[in-house]
């Protein structure tokens, strides 16, 4: 992903972007924590889910990953609720060099290892727990398919790939509404008209989302029968896929 130049300012939580690209390194870990609540709508109450989720899943000897696992909170979380269990790995993988940096600095346990990785090349193992909390939404569209297949064929029978994601309307009357409400959102959370323009801006060609027809689409090709929403708010919606 782009760093943003020298032209992008940040305000508060938010960025006021002039044609530059949204990115996770650089200065942006400094605030990602408090921006990201800011942005998505129950972030905090989605990682509970997704821990209570992995209850199902997450057996002694298992290995997990987190794709974009920025700090690592998601994945410490996780590794916290499964002390209980024995040799459980988990393993996050980000592409930005800050974000896993600070992440290793956090870390508490060393049953949880941060590294920098693309998802779509990384040799997954065989694994039985596989997050992707908001982001294959920053993956090209191209290479999506191609990536779920792989998380698809590295998961054990009866594993489970949870995907959170930003998803578009299914017509325009849709997409308005729920722009428009996504919108209203964020103003109720502090964000400026500029800064909610500027972020806008800044994710041009970064952040593309799919419907969520678009998703099922991707996760039924890779070869998944047993998908459903376990969560949905406005434009944010998570999958429970089932090997």
């Amino acid at each position: 992903m782009s760093t943003l130049d020298s032209k992008a300012s940040e305000v508060g939580n938010g960025i006021v972007a002039d044609n530059t690209n949204w990115s996770f390194g650089g200065s942006t870990v400094n605030h990602f924590g408090d921006h990201i609540r800011q942005s998505v709508p129950f972030y905090d109450a989605g990682h509970d889910l997704v821990c209570e989720l992995s209850d199902f899943f997450v057996k002694d000897s298992s290995i997990c990953y987190e794709l974009g696992s920025s700090l690592g909170e998601l994945s410490l979380k996780l590794a916290d609720r499964h002390t209980h269990r024995n040799h459980v790995q988990w393993i996050g993988l980000d592409r930005e060099h800050d974000m896993v940096d600070q992440a290793n600095r956090l870390k508490t346990t060393e049953s949880v290892s941060f590294l920098c990785e693309d998802c779509c090349k990384y040799p997954y193992e065989k694994s039985d727990f596989i997050v992707a909390y908001y982001t294959v939404q920053f993956i090209e569209p191209r290479d999506r398919q191609e990536l779920i297949t792989r998380l698809y064929n590295a998961l054990n029978w009866g594993g489970a790939l949870v995907l959170f994601e930003k998803v578009r309307g299914p017509d325009a009357r849709f997409q308005d509404i729920a722009t428009m409400l996504y919108t209203e959102f964020k103003l109720k959370n502090q964000f400026t008209p500029d800064e909610i323009i500027g972020k806008s801006r800044s994710l041009k060609g970064v952040l593309e989302p799919f419907s969520t027809q678009g998703n099922l689409d991707l996760l039924t090709r890779a070869g998944f029968t047993d998908v459903m929403t376990v969560m949905k708010y406005i434009c944010f919606e998570g999958f429970l896929a089932i090997k």
